[in-house]
């Protein structure tokens, strides 16, 4: 082995040769972003993820010094965001909702896929959503007591919609279905708000989803029969959550930002920080209690923790449910 250089020793070469290789990383960092970034919304605008996702691009777009462009892409319930992420190259200037549908969906089908642990980057936990169950308000269900009678009485006849097939509150419905030994008549759409126009038009009779339906009960249109959170919605103290009416259930489906695989970690901490600083905030903050929605921030190693977890569970479930979208 050569002799180092005068006055190196082992350690402090060690130590230079470390420096070296983390250079490239650490300049790609300090880089970051020199053009726009996109921020797919699978969802339509308007709804709640779209709006706090818009916050917060508006509000990283400051922190960052290069505009955060929202992108919406709503159908595939919610996952053309994800099939995007799996085109794009790692360079950070393409991110994503990450819900948990796309960690779903791989158990729910035999086609090929993506593996929803490795094939994403998790950069950040942001928040969930309020679910609840409405009616119009000139329909004669006033009470969830109400609701399960007449879906009782009427095996398959109630309709209910939800943002898409095996989203977070399909299988919750269907599971609450399963416990009550009911059956109801499930309507997709693409998202919360085409739910709310097909109720306000009397084509389905209720709406199981997220808070998109907030300005309808609050203007007196629809009734909100129970909500999903686990405690009471401050904004609804009188509504009865699932818990309240002896379901031992409570659905929040958290849900954060993500890029493709691959990305440099540098990258991932400016994106962090810059989203983390904009959840954090008080325009962001207001966002979020407008639609009710609960802070479920998570770092990088946490959110990741998180989605190998939680891929799991919902492997269990998809399994326990027997629910497919082959067919």
């Amino acid at each position: 082995m050569p002799p180092s250089a005068p006055g190196l020793t082992r350690r402090g070469a060690l130590a230079l040769g470390t420096a070296m290789l983390a250079a490239p990383a650490i300049a790609r960092a300090e880089a970051f972003p020199s053009r726009p970034i996109r921020l797919i919304v699978p969802w339509p605008p308007g709804g709640s993820a779209d709006s706090q996702l818009r916050s917060l691009a508006d509000l990283a777009t400051a922190a960052l010094g290069q505009t955060v462009l929202v992108e919406n892409r709503s159908g595939a319930r919610g996952l053309l965001g994800a099939q995007a992420l799996l085109q794009a190259a790692p360079d950070g200037y393409t991110l994503a909702q990450h819900h948990l549908s796309v960690l779903r969906h791989p158990f729910m089908t035999q086609a090929k896929s993506w593996d929803p642990v490795e094939d994403f980057t998790p950069i950040l936990g942001l928040t969930g959503w309020l679910f609840g169950v409405v009616v119009r308000s000139d329909s004669p269900i006033r009470s969830w007591t109400d609701y399960v009678a007449a879906a009782r009485a009427k095996p398959g006849a109630m309709t209910y919609s939800t943002s898409g097939i095996g989203t977070s509150n399909h299988i919750a419905m269907e599971d609450i279905c399963a416990r009550l030994g009911i059956e109801m008549t499930h309507v997709p759409f693409r998202g919360t708000t085409e739910g709310v126009t097909a109720l306000l038009g009397g084509q389905i009779d209720s709406i199981a989803d997220s808070s998109a339906w907030v300005p309808q009960v609050e203007a007196g249109k629809f009734r909100l029969l129970c909500v999903w959170s686990p405690e009471r919605a401050k904004r609804f103290p009188e509504v009865p959550t699932l818990r309240d009416l002896g379901i031992d259930l409570a659905v929040t489906s958290p849900y954060g930002i993500a890029g493709p695989k691959g990305m440099d970690p540098g990258v991932v901490r400016v994106l962090h920080d810059a989203f983390r600083k904009a959840l954090f905030s008080t325009e962001n903050t207001a966002i979020r209690e407008k639609w009710d929605m609960p802070l479920s921030y998570m770092d990088t190693e946490a959110y990741r923790d998180f989605t190998a977890r939680r891929a799991a569970y919902e492997k269990a479930m998809v399994e326990r449910l027997k629910l497919s979208i082959d067919g």
